[in-house]
């Protein structure tokens, strides 16, 4: 017995070394592509602002402002995105030139020291007075305050000068030297301030004001400046602020037509006649710069520009051969790039680059989405904004690490639910070959919670979607727009005017792509259903909860000129390493507390037999057998790829948890059972197999103990302590091997699975001893030290052997020694209330998580320490360079 099991370990640990090294493909430390801006000495710099801020939180607002009393010197912010008649400032002085807060001689110096992107709430602590499980129970709500100074150099007087704010959660408002110069209220939005007219020689004092209400969000929505903030240096006649539009037809892999329309403004007291010359080269994929050869080029354009205005040339040019972009693994994510530079007088006044993407993309009722020529399914995933115990302060490795994940599964599509996410995402969707349906808004004009967004929709929602679309269209990988999710009042006629008025925009904007919004009660004939190009349905389609009278019939023959696609499937619950008994014996439960009903609100636990689901939604298989009972369905975006903060459902109106139990993947970033489902069906040629649950019982002998096996095999032999527990053939409409009646007793349990009468894959169990050590394993052994690049540590509890123990929750602390520290750790325990910060940290089902970081302009080795009472301490190193 003991030579079977050691056998059996033996061959999953070589199986899980193959599958990860071998045919994962991995872009370990890639940095996103840089977008729209040329940092050098051809007329632009774009220098980052992120460093050297003082910041303040108040929970009651120490300055009497508020958006009502700053809205109409905002609302002129708003101009460049507005078709009708502009805002004007109103005259007299702003408001809030008397706080002090704004004033270049207060003493900030007890101020905290920040550097962006920032989230003043992720620190904690939990339960954070007047704040619900659904938002995370973190202090985002308050006041936030933050200063910098700014030096403008002699040789800048003739410069325009810009601010571009990535994301500021929320109604941000901005004084230069104590003047308020404008804001931006939407906290997704990215936006654009033009400090020129307010800008003194030397230094100069910045401040920005944030406020989030209670009740502002139904999910964790971060809190201050969380995104990056930058400096933008450009001749007064220059490129304007997304001033470039790329668009390509008769794409083939011989030929393709580049258009490209380029906006010049001039901010500048004189006309100006400018020469725009633009050449395309090949994005490098090691680099993310353009590469030397010049592969096409568009005819010179000379227009004149008037003082104070905008003229815009346009023209099309040929790609010979051209390198499509399209989504892994039957294509390759190809990226040009677009180099514009404006001359005046044979001098070089800006230089603008614009990565773009060669590629076709065409939608048909029938068989779904193509890319180039080539059906796609879409196997897509929703995301929230947040990165776990960082909480949503951008950090593109941390990032990149969540799309990294979702690819090894087989995820070839995102949806950004529900608001524009940071261009970094986009960025690196680009890169990856991600298919990405771009939301912006959560609701319109009536609301979900007290203080979201319908409270601006009216001023800001043209302005918003406009700035949204103007940012994002020239990114390949963006299949379509989305403007909103499960709106109110969905079968209204007032909805489907402001739906129809919101498309409208769209189209002006962009109309090469397609449009939809969320819908998760709207019928086939609704006015609604009727404004989308793309019926993207919440639910409905696959039938709500143990329902299975599904509407995809049902749109599909309303529209039968229009794609169906499930824009929020599943809604499944589980938390990892989590196997509460008895199982259901069906494809799909609604979750419930007690035995067989999938939950225990005891410890705020949701088995992972991965079968239990909300009341709306559906388990993966049942989803399953709906999209191939109806083929033409173009796929599914999952609710969700990981898990978030907030929504903490089933238990959100309890005080024991605090983010979300839908997501794929843990909070911290590791696997749930649920991810080995979804690649047995998204990757169906990769050799895998994986068998649940852990095989360590002691309370569990001679009891009934379901054994499931996801595989994308066909047949499938379970094996319990060497004996054969029967060969299954798996039949349609099954996603899953399942031995439902196995009696547990100590030992292993291993299958052995079959593909058109092969072997194909093997997994196995066994039981492990006692908690004896711990080991480490960084995700990353070097890693920049440029003070944001990220190494993720996991710590296992394991027994003499070196295998984890399932159900370990030994308290582990964490010490880190060199150039580094730790930033935040977690251990995927949605009820886990210890704050982020914390160098202490439970075990959950075996498992805890440090993220490290190399302190900024450092090289040299961190060494991570962790040590638990009674066990044997363990290390790992990390190369900082």
């Amino acid at each position: 017995m003991r030579e079977a099991t050691g056998t059996a370990r033996l061959f999953h640990r070589l199986s899980t070394i193959l599958l990860t090294f071998l045919l994962v493909p991995r872009l370990v430390g890639a940095r996103p592509y840089p977008v729209h801006w040329a940092d050098d000495n051809n007329g632009r710099q774009r220098i980052s602002l992120n460093e050297g801020w003082k910041f303040s939180r108040f929970t009651s607002n120490p300055d009497s402002l508020s958006y009502d009393s700053l809205k109409s010197w905002i609302l002129p912010s708003a101009n460049n995105f507005i078709k009708g008649d502009k805002h004007q400032p109103p005259s007299g002085t702003p408001p809030g030139s008397n706080v002090q807060y704004v004033q270049p001689d207060f003493d900030d110096r007890d101020w905290e020291s920040v550097d962006l992107p920032h989230d003043w709430a992720i620190k904690g602590p939990f339960n954070a007075p007047g704040v619900s499980g659904g938002m995370g129970r973190l202090p985002s709500n308050g006041v936030g305050w933050y200063r910098r100074t700014l030096t403008r150099s002699p040789e800048d007087e003739d410069k325009s000068i810009f601010l571009d704010i990535d994301g500021a959660m929320s109604y941000a408002a901005v004084w230069l030297n104590g003047r308020l110069i404008g804001g931006w209220p939407y906290g997704y939005a990215s936006f654009r301030l033009d400090l020129t007219p307010y800008l003194d020689g030397g230094d100069n004092l910045l401040a920005i004001r944030l406020e989030n209400a209670l009740d502002n969000s139904r999910w964790y929505p971060g809190a201050g400046i969380y995104r990056n903030v930058w400096l933008v240096k450009v001749n007064p006649t220059h490129v304007g602020q997304y001033g470039t539009y790329i668009t390509t037809s008769d794409v083939s892999e011989e030929k393709a037509t580049v258009h490209l329309t380029v906006d010049v403004e001039n901010g500048g007291a004189s006309d100006t006649t400018v020469d725009v010359v633009t050449e395309i080269h090949l994005l490098d994929p090691a680099t993310g710069t353009p590469g030397e050869e010049v592969v096409a080029q568009f005819e010179k354009a000379t227009v004149a520009v008037p003082a104070g205005g905008k003229m815009s040339v346009s023209g099309s040019t040929a790609v010979r051969n051209p390198l499509l972009w399209g989504p892994p693994p039957e294509q390759e994510p190809n990226l040009y790039v677009a180099t514009t530079r404006l001359t005046v007088n044979g001098t070089v006044i800006d230089t603008y680059e614009t990565p773009f993407g060669i590629r076709s993309v065409t939608f048909d009722a029938n068989q779904g989405v193509s890319v180039n020529g080539k059906p796609v399914k879409i196997w897509g995933t929703c995301n929230h904004g947040d990165l776990g115990s960082l909480g949503t302060a951008l950090n593109t490795r941390a990032l990149e690490r969540q799309l990294e994940a979702l690819r090894e599964m087989g995820s070839n599509a995102l949806r950004t639910s529900h608001n524009p996410p940071a261009p970094e995402f986009l960025d690196l969707a680009d890169r990856m070959g991600f298919l990405v349906l771009d939301e912006i808004f959560d609701t319109w004009a009536d609301r979900k919670t007290t203080n979201d967004f319908h409270a601006i929709f009216p001023d800001w929602h043209e302005p918003d979607l406009r700035a949204f679309v103007r940012r994002d269209r020239n990114h390949p990988s963006i299949i379509a727009w989305s403007y909103g999710n499960e709106i109110p009042n969905q079968s209204g006629s007032a909805t489907g005017a402001t739906a129809q008025a919101l498309h409208g925009i769209l189209v002006e904007e962009d109309p090469t792509r397609p449009s939809t919004c969320a819908m998760n009660s709207a019928g086939p004939g609704s006015p609604l259903a009727d404004a989308l190009d793309i019926i993207g349905l919440n639910y409905q389609g696959e039938g709500l909860g143990t329902s299975t009278d599904g509407s995809f019939d049902r749109f599909h023959a309303a529209y039968p000129g229009k794609v169906v696609w499930s824009s929020e499937s599943a809604s499944a619950l589980s938390t990892r390493g989590t196997y509460l008994f008895p199982v259901t014996s069906g494809n799909h439960a609604d979750v419930g507390d007690g035995p067989g009903q999938g939950g225990d609100g005891r410890d705020y636990r949701v088995s992972a037999y991965e079968l239990y689901a909300t009341s709306w939604g559906s388990s993966p298989d049942k989803v399953f057998a709906a999209h191939d009972a109806h083929p033409y369905v173009a796929g599914e975006f999952v609710w969700t790829g990981w898990d978030y903060l907030g929504e903490p459902t089933p238990y959100d109106g309890d005080d024991g948890a605090r983010s979300s139990y839908f997501g794929i993947i843990d909070l911290a970033g590791f696997r749930k059972d649920r991810f080995y489902l979804y690649q047995a069906r998204w990757r169906p040629d990769l050799p895998m197999a994986h068998l649940l649950p852990h095989w360590t019982w002691p309370d569990r002998v001679g009891q009934v103990t379901p054994v499931h096996v996801f595989s994308s095999g066909d047949e499938a032999e379970l094996f319990v302590n060497g004996k054969s527990a029967g060969r299954q053939k798996r039949g349609r409409g099954q996603y899953r091997f399942r031995w439902d009646d196995v009696v547990y007793q100590p030992g292993n349990v291993s299958v052995v699975v079959y593909k058109d009468g092969e072997e194909w894959a093997r997994d196995a169990r066994w039981t492990v001893g006692k908690a004896k050590g711990l080991t480490l394993t960084a995700d990353r052994a070097e890693i920049r030290g440029d003070g944001r690049d990220l190494s993720f540590v996991t710590v296992a509890v394991v027994d003499e052997n070196g295998d984890t123990v399932p159900e370990a929750g030994n308290a582990i602390a964490f010490s880190v020694s060199g150039p580094g520290r730790i930033v935040a750790t977690d251990n995927g325990d949605p009820a886990d209330m210890t704050e982020f910060p914390s160098l202490t940290r439970k075990a959950f089902s075996g498992l805890a998580l440090a993220i490290v970081r190399a302190d900024k302009g450092a090289s040299g080795d961190i060494t991570v320490t962790a040590s638990a009472e009674g066990l044997e301490t363990a290390e790992v190193v990390i190369r900082a360079a």
